[in-house]
């Protein structure tokens, strides 16, 4: 059986009975809560958008979010599409970052949006026991893939990008810039796994981009560390008591998808209460 919402425009639109994102009773009564929430938002969005999210999404949370995402952001269909086939869902419930506590609400969604979990390189060519220095200019070879992996909104000012900070001499792996948020945006490329002692000097370079790169009319640094692993656990106490904007990813060379992705994200009460912020 299907149930159908009506839109604005009075079409009706039709999808599977949203308990099939339930694997038990509990889920069940969440998923038929949220497709009686659903039904008003469609009628805030187009037809053209409302198709891909009913098409391409496979529960109401997700179908959720994407509405909001269009209605907060204005995408177009083609911008919508190309986020839900790059899993944004999935990467911003998944990524790590203290947005949380070192942003404004107006930056924060955003902010979160321009970090992916993870990011995948697979068209750096590599040796195999490749140094932070090759993977960094492999990324510089292919700037163009690099800052279409990045996202839409990044722009490339530049690598070992150098400061002064007394009589140190300070330089960042990539210095990018965030159109949207209107922020220098500082990468620290590490070929380990994350160490907390990352954080430290992240906070360091943001401190000085802020103090003596930043114009006027832009907003605070933020910092991504990505790495080739992570402790999840460890990422979250390294970054609690970090004051500045910093998120911490990790990168793949394959184009394979982890298997485990969908087990990794939270519970369906814990993704409510995420997108609750979208209420606000």
């Amino acid at each position: 059986m299907a149930t159908g919402w009506i839109c604005g425009n009075g079409r009706i639109l039709c999808l599977p009975v949203a308990s099939k994102i339930a694997g038990n009773r509990k889920e069940k009564v969440l998923s038929s809560e949220h497709t009686v929430k659903l039904a008003p938002l469609v009628r805030e969005i187009s037809w053209s958008n409302n198709i891909i999210i009913m098409e391409k999404c496979n529960d109401d949370l997700q179908r959720e979010f994407y509405i909001q995402m269009v209605k907060r952001y204005g995408w177009t269909k083609d911008i919508l599409s190309n986020f839900v086939e790059c899993q944004t869902y999935e990467k911003y419930l998944l990524n790590q970052t203290n947005f949380e506590l070192t942003l404004s609400e107006e930056r924060r969604i955003q902010a979160k949006l321009a970090v992916k979990d993870e990011y995948m390189f697979d068209f750096a060519e590599l040796s195999p026991e490749y140094s932070e220095h090759e993977l960094e200019m492999q990324l510089i070879n292919h700037i163009r893939e690099f800052l279409i992996e990045m996202g839409g909104d990044f722009a490339f000012i530049g690598n070992q990008y150098h400061m002064l900070v007394g009589d140190r001499d300070l330089y960042i792996d990539m210095l990018l810039f965030h159109r949207r948020l209107r922020s220098l945006v500082a990468i620290e490329l590490k070929i380990g796994e994350f160490e907390a002692e990352y954080a430290g000097k992240m906070q360091l370079y943001l401190s000085a981009l802020d103090e003596q790169i930043k114009l006027p009319n832009e907003n605070s640094s933020i910092g991504i560390i990505i790495c080739k692993s992570k402790d999840k656990t460890f990422v979250e106490y390294a970054l609690k008591r970090t004051n500045v904007p910093i998120g911490v990813a990790t990168y793949r060379l394959s184009a394979s998808l982890p298997d485990n992705m969908k087990e990794l994200l939270p519970s369906p009460e814990e993704i409510i209460e995420k997108l609750k912020f979208f209420e606000e």
